[in-house]
């Protein structure tokens, strides 16, 4: 064995389970960097394209404090416990699904009063709960569930209401004073490279005294972040669908929202690792996409490595990079060409800000994030 590529790798420790103390070997942790730079740069570039930015706080928490200080935003929340990561509540749009009565007079306490409700049960239970707080004033957004054309990841919707009683419930609802802005959410899906024609989509579903009743629509999120599977050539065209879109929207008095997540979060982010085995073309590395890259695993995107190569370039190598667990799905890049790598060589994943959270899957320790500038 080789002291001098071993030494550095692991540290033992003891810990306590189920009363009977144990030895603990660990890997020495990868761990993320996150640009507050890149994070700005990322959110000025989609804000241009609309009237308001609702960044998708599930996304990366840690972006959520960042923005939350230097730029004027909404958050996206999907569930109480998300609000930990933001201080002034007036600035989130909290995304219902499934609440209750005490919920939402939690939620209205904390100072919440932007909502977007996605089935008419939810909507009911918001709509009994104005009749007895008759001084709140909300905004409101009703989930519309848009029909897919090339789908992958979200063949079946689950999300939101058709149009027809989307329709009639903005006209009814759009009466209240207690609603002072009243419009339509949606989101198509996640890397959505091809399906950006909403105006069009939105004029076939809807009539002009609809969009007369509505104050904003939030198109939701979407937005490509560029990976070894991701063509972002196309991102020009996206934002000049989406600049046409804002303008049909501005000639009808309606301000557009754009929520995005993985487009900030995940271009401000990098993975590094250290390369802890080299054997017969597969590298494994001290980190795991089920403790840095479940992205991976749910949505199969293929995170880039700072110096890769093209196939056939001189000098170049070709090698799968593994993580640290037995499982055969455990796989950042099942092939990539790299220049030779060595034990204790750093490999450093770009892009990898979006999604990055971590499972317990073989009792993995959590990244540390590191903010530079």
């Amino acid at each position: 064995m080789n002291d001098a590529n071993n030494s550095n790798n692991s540290t033992a420790g003891v810990t306590e389970v189920a009363g009977v103390t144990v030895t603990t070997f660990k890997k020495n942790n990868a761990y993320f960097e996150l640009s507050k730079s890149k994070v700005l740069s990322q959110f000025n570039l989609v804000n241009e394209h609309c009237d308001m930015v609702s960044y998708s706080s599930k996304t990366n928490p840690i972006v959520s404090s960042i923005l939350e200080k230097e730029v004027s935003c909404l958050f996206s929340v999907h569930l109480v416990n998300e609000l930990v990561n933001i201080t002034d509540y007036t600035r989130v749009l909290f995304l219902a699904q499934a609440w209750d009565f005490e919920e939402i007079n939690y939620l209205v306490n904390l100072g919440v009063r932007k909502f977007a409700v996605d089935n008419l049960h939810d909507l009911e239970m918001l709509e009994n709960f104005l009749s007895k707080h008759l001084d709140l004033k909300i905004h409101l957004l009703l989930r519309l569930k848009l029909r897919e054309n090339s789908i992958r990841t979200e063949k079946y919707f689950v999300f939101g209401m058709n149009s027809e009683l989307i329709n009639s419930k903005v006209k009814e609802l759009s009466k209240l004073d207690q609603i002072e802005k009243i419009g339509i959410h949606f989101h198509r899906k996640t890397q959505n490279m091809s399906e950006w024609n909403y105006g069009f989509e939105l004029a076939e579903l809807f009539d002009e005294e609809f969009f007369d009743c509505i104050d904003v629509v939030n198109m939701g999120g979407g937005l490509p972040a560029a990976y070894a599977n991701t063509d972002m050539r196309l991102l020009t065209g996206i934002f000049k669908k989406i600049d046409l879109f804002r303008d049909w929207l501005t000639e009808k008095k309606i301000k557009l929202i754009i929520e995005p997540g993985r487009f900030i979060a995940a271009p401000s982010g990098k993975l590094i690792a250290k390369v802890i085995a080299v054997d017969a073309g597969t590298v494994v590395v001290n980190a795991s996409v089920y403790n840095s890259d479940m992205d991976a695993v749910i949505v199969p995107v293929k995170l880039l490595i700072e110096g890769e190569k093209n196939k056939g370039s001189e000098g170049s190598l070709q090698y799968c990079i593994k993580g640290l667990t037995p499982c055969s799905l455990d796989l950042f890049r099942y092939r990539v060409y790299l220049n030779p790598v060595s034990v204790g060589d750093e490999l450093v994943f770009l892009n990898s800000g979006a999604y990055n959270f971590s499972s317990n899957f073989c009792n993995l320790d959590v990244p540390e994030t590191r903010i530079v500038e």
